[in-house]
């Protein structure tokens, strides 16, 4: 299996490319803050993943990269709640890209809960 072919990957990098997409409309003075801190960090959950995948060999590198990945989808979160709260965001896009986080955060604790099944051991 191709870390592509995970259904973490495939969510979260729909949700790193939707808040691409709504950050563009960002105000310009939320440039170097809101916006840049936002896009990397739900950026860096796919990447977190994919690395958590590559190192499945190894299995407290895999947990620890995979728990990375969660923090920084808490992260995301975070961002996105700031967004609403700063008006950046209506409501019913807050909502998707809300519940888009809460289903890759659950991915990423079932790759966590079940190893085996991604090529790597229990701790």
């Amino acid at each position: 299996m191709d870390y592509r072919d995970l259904l973490g990957y495939k969510k979260s990098f729909e949700l790193a490319m939707k808040v691409f997409e709504v950050s563009k409309h960002f105000p310009k003075e939320e440039k170097y803050s809101l916006t840049d801190q936002v896009r990397r960090s739900s950026r860096s959950v796919t990447v977190t993943i994919t690395e958590a995948y590559r190192k499945r060999v190894y299995p407290k590198s895999f947990f620890s990269k995979l728990s990375d990945a969660e923090a920084e989808n808490s992260e995301t979160q975070v961002w996105l709640d700031f967004s609403l709260a700063c008006d950046y965001l209506e409501e019913v896009k807050y909502n998707e890209l809300t519940a888009i986080n809460n289903e890759v955060g659950k991915l990423i604790y079932y790759m966590m809960n079940n190893p085996d099944k991604f090529g790597s051991s229990k701790i």
